[in-house]
């Protein structure tokens, strides 16, 4: 009876009784976390009206056919145009969201990566080609997610990094 409802085109009990389209699809992301004096590399991530409402690590969407290692290091080179070599990872988070008006739901690949020798040393922004150009900085983790500061997206990244950070 199940697998009849589903396949009839209808949305399930669940995404009715949660109001979710029936278009609505999960996404998969692959993000790579680079630090650099303990400070994580993050884009800024604008609402709608341009204001900066928080910061995420660099990555994307994993392509169909594709591993989350090599949609990182696509991303990496797609952005900001050099090869990150992976250290550590994955960690896998789950991410729901409501975001500039719309719900959204992500399962997030996050890998440590680190640069080529010199790259972008003593820059203290590097510029992101990501459909739209957009600026990464450096963050003090610390920092983020506290009043008057931006957040640190996905949620629970932070909380995670402070694990990880700790078993180093």
């Amino acid at each position: 009876m199940r697998s009849q409802h589903l396949a009839s085109g209808r949305c399930s009990p669940y995404r009715a009784a949660m109001n979710i389209s029936a278009n609505a699809k999960i996404r998969v992301k692959a993000i790579g976390v680079h630090w650099r004096d303990g400070c994580l590399l993050a884009a800024d991530v604008p609402d709608g009206q341009g204001a900066i409402v928080g910061v995420r690590p660099l990555g994307g969407s994993v392509e169909f056919g594709e591993l989350s290692s090599e949609a990182v290091r696509r991303e990496f080179k797609e952005e900001i145009g050099i090869d990150v070599e992976i250290v550590a990872g994955p960690v896998i988070i789950e991410n729901r969201f409501h975001f500039d008006g719309a719900d959204g739901h992500e399962i997030i690949f996050v890998y440590e990566v680190t640069f080529p020798s010199g790259a972008f040393a003593g820059e203290e922004r590097v510029v992101v080609h990501d459909g739209v150009e957009g600026v990464a900085r450096w963050h003090d983790p610390a920092a983020l997610d506290r009043d008057g500061c931006p957040s640190l997206y996905p949620r629970g990244l932070k909380a995670l990094l402070s694990g990880l950070m700790s078993t180093r």
